[in-house]
């Protein structure tokens, strides 16, 4: 069953696109009693961000930017390390938050290491290691333990904000949700 978003959302519905709509759908009893947590809805973004998941879609600079990004802030020699920073790249790039690119998201100031896009890349296992694991997220791969987390840091750093929720230490980086 698919309802018309005006008549859910009322006066809120003047912010989205025309043709949104929200589907329900209702799980079974059986689904419910084995369902681990309820996840809350995803909140409409005002502007649509394209689809992640299909590689068609991002051409060969997305692709050495994530590798970028893998190769300088992950231990060069941790698959799961890199495919976290990976995940949370990705995972800005779908976010209202954050830039629609992954160029973008990689060069943004003060977010990944300095000079991210410019610095040589000497070591070819981990240049290497980097290309085969951007090719698996470009076509949809993510890290599970990252889930929907946007934020890492260097593993063995805590701060004490109440915000902060970790959900996974992985290739010399703690990873963590904010809110």
């Amino acid at each position: 069953v698919t309802i018309v978003a005006p008549l859910v959302l009322g006066a809120c519905s003047a912010n989205l696109p025309s043709n949104f709509s929200l589907p329900l759908n209702f799980p079974s009893p059986a689904a419910e009693k084995t369902a681990s947590a309820p996840q809350p809805a995803a909140k409409p973004q005002a502007t649509a961000k394209p689809q992640i998941g299909s590689s068609a879609r991002f051409d060969n600079s997305d692709k050495q930017c994530l590798v970028r990004a893998m190769y300088f802030e992950s231990n060069r020699s941790s698959e799961s390390g890199m495919l976290a920073v990976a995940t949370v790249v990705m995972n800005r790039v779908a976010s209202a938050q954050f830039n629609n690119s992954i160029c973008a998201v990689v060069g943004a100031p003060n977010q990944f290491a300095e000079a991210i896009l410019k610095r040589p890349m000497n070591e070819g296992g981990p240049r290497a290691l980097a290309n085969s694991i951007a090719e698996r997220v470009l076509a949809g791969e993510r890290h599970p333990g990252v889930r929907n987390a946007k934020f890492f840091h260097q593993a063995g750093l805590r701060f004490p904000y109440d915000n902060m929720t970790y959900v996974l230490e992985a290739g010399g980086n703690a990873f963590y949700i904010k809110g």
